[in-house]
């Protein structure tokens, strides 16, 4: 039986490589809009975070999303951002790991 090869990106955030599904890809397109990507299909550039809910401050403080998407991230987006994950992260907790 063959093993089924984990995608794995670079989490912006640690620099370390994790797990895809562990992720969530924020992206930016031809407009300059800014948005979070659940399915990791929207057309722009990618940048992948945690989705740990403590990180997303140190994000927001470093300003990490703004050098890798090349724009400035508005504040608003950050509260996105971190509702989305805490949400994910509730989930996770709530039904595992799926």
């Amino acid at each position: 039986m063959k093993k089924r090869k984990i995608p794995m990106r670079k989490d912006l955030l640690t620099n370390t490589m994790q797990p895809k599904k562990e992720l969530v890809r924020v992206v930016i397109d031809k407009e300059k809009n800014i948005s979070v990507d659940p399915t990791g299909k929207k057309p722009g550039r990618g940048a992948y975070v945690s989705l740990d809910p403590s990180k997303i401050e140190a994000a927001k403080n470093s300003k990490v999303l703004e050098k890798s998407l090349g724009t400035s991230v508005p504040e608003e987006f950050y509260e996105e951002l971190y509702s989305y994950v805490d949400h994910q992260k509730a989930r996770k907790e709530l039904f595992g790991d799926k």
